[in-house]
């Protein structure tokens, strides 16, 4: 997958409180090691599905 300037528009979640919990997810981002992996290469579109998953993730607890 060819990544634009566009798709660099969605900046990272990342905090840098880099820590993955026994859930499997970032207890900074709340993002998966697959989803942190994945995201220099991923488009815009996959990117804001994912920002858009955080804040249910952070609500329900799942960290």
């Amino acid at each position: 997958m060819r990544v634009t300037v566009s798709d660099r528009a969605v900046a990272s979640p990342c905090i840098n409180i880099c820590d993955i919990d026994a859930t499997g997810l970032c207890t900074g981002c709340a993002r998966t090691l697959d989803e942190i992996a994945r995201w220099p290469d991923e488009s815009a579109a996959w990117r804001a599905s994912v920002l858009a998953a955080l804040p249910a993730r952070r609500a329900s607890g799942i960290r």
